[in-house]
């Protein structure tokens, strides 16, 4: 859960390739990450790059070559861009699903698995990081002095998540629709590690994805009333209107009972689920307690007998790594819009 809370040049014909043969949201791993990407990094003319990242403009005067990454979505951004060369390690427990199905798989066969607790600072300096890509809840964290002011006091650099983004609401994230959040952390990093043409397929292939999905989804009145459960006992933990999940059940043909909470991943009152009465209900698998464990709970509760998700036994589980942002979320919709189609059909 994201609360605190996982070298050879490729050619043209190979990304070409990858990008025909993936499906659902994510590229089939080639073996081609590439230090360098596209073009040396040492080309002239590309740096230095400035990046908008969460409000703040930030110059780069080369591409990082040590960047650990803290999370297994974050992760598989810089898998999904070739970019495992680039890579120290990443940081991720292994209770966010396995990786050994995972689309990139020889991406982190190849890579160094530093941690399966939390980042800190003494192993981004173990490991010589020159960037740590993470974010507000998935790794930077006040009140462990784990944050990118005290990362650059100590010489390294950091790339917020933009789904982590703070939007002046407190503490409270999300700065735009979840899916550009992703597209702008492809075309930053893109652009940070010069491999602009890259990033720049994959964002219009998912693109092209989501319109396939949500022309084959229900439509008004069919709309399914939906809820994303997270986990939690007393109160439940949600998405709102800036996490993924948002973005996966309205483009999937789903009405997001929570669409109204302007912050990301949060926490509400059972009593708001029970007056919104959602007709299906989406369990974020990952952790500790299994989706099934979570069901169980979920259809035991009493003040949720008589919501309908939970009457008609209406219930879907995706992965941790399909709801919080990552090159999955496509494919997510993909496979929930086909679950909604079902419904209706």
């Amino acid at each position: 859960m994201p609360r605190s809370p996982r070298p050879l040049r490729a050619s043209a014909l190979i990304l070409a390739t990858a990008l025909a043969l993936s499906g659902c949201g994510a590229d089939v791993d080639t073996g081609t990450g590439s230090p360098g990407g596209e073009k040396s990094a040492s080309a002239g003319g590309h740096y230095p790059v400035t990046l908008e990242n969460c409000g703040e403009r930030r110059t780069f005067e080369k591409a990082p070559e040590r960047v650990v990454t803290n999370d297994v979505g974050i992760t598989e951004i810089m898998f999904a861009l070739g970019l495992e060369g680039r890579m120290a390690g990443y940081v991720m427990p292994d209770n966010k699903g396995s990786v050994g199905d995972a689309p990139w798989k020889g991406a982190y066969d190849r890579t160094t698995w530093l941690s399966k607790k939390r980042i800190n600072k003494e192993l981004v300096l173990d490991a010589r990081a020159d960037l740590v890509f993470a974010g507000w809840n998935y790794g930077f964290n006040e009140g462990e002095g784990f944050t990118p002011a005290e990362l650059k006091r100590l010489g390294v650099d950091s790339y917020l998540l933009t789904e982590s983004c703070r939007n002046g609401r407190s503490k409270a994230r999300g700065l735009m629709p979840p899916l550009e959040a992703l597209y702008t952390d492809l075309l930053n990093l893109g652009k940070l590690f010069d491999v602009e043409k890259r990033a720049e397929a994959l964002v219009a292939k998912f693109r092209g994805q989501v319109a396939d999905a949500r022309a084959k989804a229900p439509q008004g009145a069919d709309r399914p009333r939906v809820f994303l459960y997270d986990d939690g006992r007393d109160k439940p933990f949600t998405s709102g209107a800036y996490a993924g999940p948002h973005d996966i059940i309205t483009k999937a043909g789903g009405d997001h009972v929570m669409k109204d909470l302007k912050d990301s991943w949060t926490t509400v009152g059972w009593e708001t689920v029970v007056e919104r009465d959602p007709e299906v209900i989406v369990i974020n698998n990952y952790g500790d307690t299994s989706a099934e464990e979570k069901k169980k709970f979920l259809k035991s509760y009493a003040p949720l007998a008589k919501v309908s998700a939970v009457k008609n036994d209406r219930f879907v589980v995706l992965d941790y790594v399909e709801l919080v942002e990552s090159p999955r979320n496509p494919g997510a919709i993909v496979e929930l819009a086909k679950e909604f189609g079902a419904a209706v059909r």
